[in-house]
């Protein structure tokens, strides 16, 4: 009875904490979708200067 218990127990505990994980996720999606959003304008921004044509400056 006493393994019993203390497997019934550590079961538990293991989809307890499988739980809080996965509610930690979808409570910190937003904030992720935010992060990533953040991280792809950074790296798809242009430089200030790229509107201009050269060719018409340096003539």
């Amino acid at each position: 009875m006493n393994k019993t218990a203390r497997f019934v127990l550590k079961i538990i505990a293991a989809s307890l904490g499988l739980a809080a994980i996965v509610c930690l996720i979808v409570g910190s999606w937003s904030d992720i979708g935010e992060g990533c959003k953040h991280v792809k304008c950074r790296l798809s921004r242009k430089s200030e200067y790229d509107d201009y044509e050269d060719e018409k400056l340096y003539d």
